[in-house]
């Protein structure tokens, strides 16, 4: 006797079956271009209901498990009628609650330089449309209108950033057409004037661009005072991690850090720089503008 129940050995067999195959998906995944496509799935959430959502297929993407608490993280910021963005939308994972925070009445813009993500942000904006208002534009963020390679370390292109080099940081698969820059300020100024006006959150997460960004819409932030969200890598030196600070407490913010979006999460002041320069780990920030700042 080998001490297996009938059927475990089989169990056993089929498991680490689908891991290998998984394995050999996530490996050609990094190493070969090609486009994965979309699956659809519904979320039943305790308040809004059913929620569909356009999952990639990507084996290097993991599936976006929708939850009520994530879209509550957002009711906080994020009123019916609001405007926010989400720079770095990637296909939608924040962008869609933060959709169904402002409701049909108001209007996320979702940026993403990256087709092959875009493909599925498109996807999602066109879902829920009695419930969401969210208009996908593939663009990557800049100073100064201008042409940028999209690079990154997977040939599927499931993370990555932009450069003015095929050369980067970000990898050395570089896609073979460039993507547009544009400037956010002038943007919102040419095609959403009427919305400004209502802009009260902004999310950003640009693998490590985020203060560059931040500091390109400078004077927006200090007219509207939006709540922002940005994160900081573990990765990053000291010197990353004091910009981006300083970036956001310019304009007279407070500032926390927390792990997850959700309602839940249990946010820490943020007192000095050096509270930031000293994370160990990848963490989100949010910062609301002091009362006295408003």
């Amino acid at each position: 006797m080998n001490g297996l129940v009938p059927g475990s050995r089989r169990d056993i067999f089929s498991g680490v079956w689908t891991y290998l195959k998984e394995s050999f998906r996530r490996k050609r995944a990094r190493r070969f271009t090609r486009e994965y496509p979309s699956r659809v799935d519904t979320y039943q959430l305790a308040d809004d209901g059913a929620v569909a959502f356009a999952n990639w297929t990507n084996p290097l993407v993991s599936d976006i498990p929708l939850r009520q608490g994530a879209v509550d993280f957002f009711r906080q910021f994020i009123a019916p009628g609001d405007l926010a963005l989400d720079i770095g939308a990637h296909i939608g994972d924040t962008t869609v609650p933060m959709a169904l925070a402002a409701g049909p009445s108001g209007l996320v813009l979702g940026f993403d330089p990256n087709p092959f993500v875009y493909r599925i942000l498109v996807q999602n904006a066109e879902l829920n449309r009695d419930k969401t208002n969210i208009v996908p534009l593939p663009f990557a963020i800049s100073e100064t209108e201008d042409e940028f390679y999209f690079v990154s370390s997977e040939a599927s292109f499931a993370n990555g950033g932009v450069s003015l080099s095929p050369k980067s940081r970000h990898g050395k698969y570089v896609q073979d057409s460039k993507v547009q820059g544009v400037n956010l300020a002038k943007l919102l100024e040419r095609d959403y004037a009427a919305w400004l006006p209502k802009l009260t959150f902004i999310k950003v997460d640009a693998e490590g661009y985020d203060a560059v960004i931040l500091d390109s819409i400078s004077d927006l932030i200090a007219k509207y005072k939006p709540v922002i969200v940005a994160e900081v890598f573990a990765k990053d030196d000291q010197d990353e991690k004091a910009v981006l600070y300083a970036s956001i407490t310019r304009h007279g913010y407070d500032l926390f850090a927390f792990e997850d979006f959700d309602v839940a999460c249990q946010p820490v002041a943020i007192k000095s720089r050096d509270d930031v320069t000293s994370l160990t780990k990848t963490m989100n920030l949010y910062a609301t503008p002091r009362a006295h700042d408003e």
